[in-house]
């Protein structure tokens, strides 16, 4: 009872000099806060671009565009033959009026459109392999299959955009991870240097608690609780800065989603990363003020 009792002494110690220091504190706090916030916005981005592909990419399509002499009935019989094949769950025919009047529809330039002389589209059969076809190695010896039908024009799989995207996304992730490791590195460094220079200012009265027989444990306790303090404020801080930068952007995106038809809203962070990255700024300055501390406590001494 007695040693929660001293801790929770020192908490609110601590918690007061923060106060009566406010523009250093809030400084610090501020410096900690946009370093975290960084990887944080980055992170929900790539999360958010994520979440946008993730719909698209569940069902593998190859569409095969028709020479423009290959009549409807012609495509039909061919509909026909590819439905037939082990390889294929389904054949869609989409001839070229309707490829035209969905172009129409979702280009914007249907008064482009309407001054053609004739439809420029050919017709288009879109396969959907079956599941156990639709991974690289299999999608590809169908796509050449597909593509030497003497009716196929050319036979293109609609997913490698997608695949393309997540595999940059991925890498972007990996950058994500870097950049966050040096700022959390930064991190350290700032509250490390900070704490560093609250000993330094400290050291007489530092000096004489040791000399009245103050253990190096009971010195180091309010420096520790400052260093966990402002970085914990500083996660606080992130996390207002990521949720004001989504609410400014959450407006545009949206506009700009519902001209494609989509209901897509941004996500922010959840209570899962929240905890974490409030729990990782509380670490990280709990860990620079630690090294700190224990680096320059031991060359002060009573004389």
């Amino acid at each position: 009872m007695n040693y929660l009792l001293r801790h929770l002494q020192v908490f609110f110690y601590t918690l007061g000099q923060l106060v009566r220091t406010p523009f250093a504190s809030l400084m610090t706090i501020s410096v900690i806060g946009i370093t975290l916030a960084l990887p944080a916005t980055l992170y929900l981005l790539v999360d958010n671009i994520q979440r946008v592909t993730a719909g698209w990419d569940g069902e593998a399509q190859i569409s095969l565009f028709l020479k423009k002499n290959v009549a409807a009935s012609g495509a039909r019989f061919l509909q026909q033959r590819l439905q037939r094949m082990p390889e294929v769950k389904h054949v869609e025919w989409i001839p070229p009026e309707k490829g035209l009047a969905e172009l129409r529809k979702v280009s914007g330039f249907s008064g482009a459109l309407k001054v053609l002389d004739e439809n420029p589209l050919p017709g288009v059969l879109v396969v959907v392999p079956k599941k156990s076809y639709a991974t690289p190695d299999g999608l590809k010896p169908l796509l050449q299959r597909l593509g030497k039908f003497s009716e196929v024009d050319l036979a293109k799989i609609d997913l490698e955009w997608v695949q393309r995207l997540q595999a940059m996304l991925q890498i972007v992730r990996r950058g994500v991870l870097v950049l966050a490791g040096l700022l959390a590195l930064a991190v350290v460094l700032i509250i490390g240097n900070t704490i560093r220079l609250a000993i330094l200012n400290r050291r007489d009265e530092i000096e004489i608690t040791k000399l009245i027989g103050a253990t190096n444990a009971f010195v180091r306790r309010p420096f520790l609780y400052s260093g966990f303090l402002q970085g914990l404020l500083g996660a606080v801080m992130a996390w207002l800065l990521v949720t004001g930068i989504l609410v400014l952007l959450d407006g545009p995106i949206q506009e700009l989603t519902s001209l494609y038809g989509s209901r897509f809203r941004v996500q922010g962070l959840n209570l899962a990363t929240s905890g974490l990255l409030l729990l990782g700024g509380g670490v990280l300055g709990w860990l620079g003020s630690r090294l700190s501390v224990g680096r320059h406590l031991r060359n002060i001494e009573p004389q």
